[in-house]
C-alpha cells in the first residue's frame, strides 16, 4: 500500500512556509469580510449588515434610487454631515431637477465626491462631473448590473479558487481519515460556485439572498477549518508511532 507524505515528514523550512502562507491567507480573509461589511452595510438606511442589504445589492431597492442607496449606505461616511446627505436625498425626492442640482447638490459633490467619482481618477465608479451623469443615478435602483456581476464573478473565481487550491494542498498533509480530507477540500469549491450562481438568481428572486449568505458563510467556515487544523497538525499534533512487530 503506498505511503503518502504527511507533516511529520516535512522539513522545518516547509513548515514555516506553510505556516506563514496560512496565517497570511487567514488575515487576508478577515479583511475581505470587513470589506464585504463596509461595502454592503447600511444600504437599507439602517446601521449594520442585514439580509435586506444583500437584497438591495443584487436585486435592488425598487423604492429608492442607486444614488440614494449609496449615500444611505457605504458612501455616507464620505459626506461632511447629515445635512449634506439630506440635501441630496431631498433633491432626489423633488424630482432631481437641474437647477436645484447646480444650486445645492453640485457644491457638495465637488467638495467631497469628485476626487474619486470622475474620469480623471481612473476608478471604475460612476462619474459625478456633470448633471447628466448624476441624474442617471436617480433612476430606480435595480441592483448590480449583469456586466458588473460578470466582472466580479471572474475575479472571485480565479482569485478564490487559487486560495482554496493552495490551502487544500497543505491540508491534505494532515493525519486524518482520507474520506474526510477529500470531502473537506472539495466542499468549499462547491460553495464558491453556488455562491456566485446565487448572485444572478437573487437579481430575479430576492429571497435567494439567504442562499448568498449561507454559501458565503459555509465557504468561510470550511476555509477557516482547514487553516486551523493544518496549523495544529504542523506544530502541536504528534502522530502515533506504529507498533513494533515482535
Amino acid at each position: 500500500m503506498p505511503k503518502f507524505r504527511r507533516f511529520a515528514q516535512s522539513s522545518m523550512s516547509e513548515r514555516l512556509l506553510d505556516t506563514m502562507f496560512l496565517i497570511t491567507i487567514g488575515v487576508g480573509y478577515l479583511f475581505a469580510l470587513l470589506n464585504l461589511y463596509y461595502t454592503h452595510q447600511g444600504l437599507d438606511g439602517k446601521p449594520g449588515l442585514s439580509v435586506e442589504d444583500v437584497v438591495i445589492s443584487y436585486y435592488g431597492s425598487h423604492d429608492q434610487t442607486r444614488l440614494g442607496a449609496a449615500i444611505n449606505g457605504p458612501m455616507a461616511p464620505n459626506l461632511p454631515n447629515a445635512a449634506a446627505k439630506q440635501t441630496i436625498l431631498a433633491w432626489i425626492h423633488h424630482g432631481a431637477g437641474e437647477a436645484e442640482f447646480h444650486a445645492n447638490v453640485e457644491p457638495i459633490m465637488k467638495a467631497n465626491c469628485i476626487v474619486c467619482h470622475s474620469a480623471a481618477s481612473g476608478l471604475p465608479v460612476p462619474h459625478f462631473d456633470s448633471y447628466a451623469h448624476v441624474v442617471a443615478l436617480t433612476k430606480t435602483d435595480t441592483g448590480a448590473t449583469i456586466p458588473t456581476l460578470v466582472r466580479v464573478s471572474h475575479i472571485h473565481l480565479f482569485g478564490i479558487a487559487f486560495i482554496l487550491f493552495f490551502v487544500g494542498r497543505i491540508f491534505i498533509l494532515c493525519e486524518l481519515p482520507v474520506w474526510f480530507k477529500r470531502v473537506t477540500v472539495a466542499v468549499p469549491f462547491f460553495f464558491l460556485l453556488f455562491d456566485i450562481a446565487s448572485w444572478y438568481i437573487t437579481k430575479i428572486y430576492p429571497e435567494f439572498a439567504y442562499v448568498v449568505i449561507a454559501n458565503g458563510a459555509l465557504m468561510g467556515i470550511s476555509l477557516a477549518m482547514q487553516i486551523f487544523v493544518s496549523l495544529y497538525q504542523i506544530w502541536i499534533y504528534k502522530p502515533k508511532e506504529a507498533p513494533i512487530e515482535m
